[in-house]
């Protein structure tokens, strides 16, 4: 099953380089190829993305991953979620260092005594 956070930087590295190679993407993104494999044919199973040949040279052939509308549509709510995840993840991590730094100012008010 891909995962939606997978799915999210999958997308948004794909639309910033349509020509990226599996390897740089698992590379850059810190995953498996063969997890970058499975995103990506998941993603073309669902018709986010289409991949379509192209040729560096003779020898070699490599992909160019296009976004389809509907995963256009798709990476945009995604990018809404992750962003509210993400800002109620750091709203928690702001909440948590202030008790932090309240505990560290009492303890060390209370060693003053």
């Amino acid at each position: 099953m891909l995962s939606e956070e997978a799915g999210f930087h999958i997308l948004r590295k794909l639309e910033a380089q349509p020509r990226i190679t599996q390897r740089q993407l698992a590379q850059d993104l810190g995953i498996s190829l063969g997890k970058v494999n499975y995103c990506l044919q998941a993603l073309i199973e669902k018709g986010m993305i289409k991949a379509r040949n192209f040729s560096n040279n003779p020898n070699k052939k490599g992909y160019l991953y296009v976004l389809t509308p509907t995963g256009l549509e798709s990476k945009a709510a995604i990018t809404r979620r992750f962003l509210q995840r993400k800002m109620n993840e750091y709203e928690a991590l702001r909440h948590e260092i202030e008790a932090l730094q309240q505990d560290i100012a009492a303890s060390e008010l209370g060693e003053v005594k």
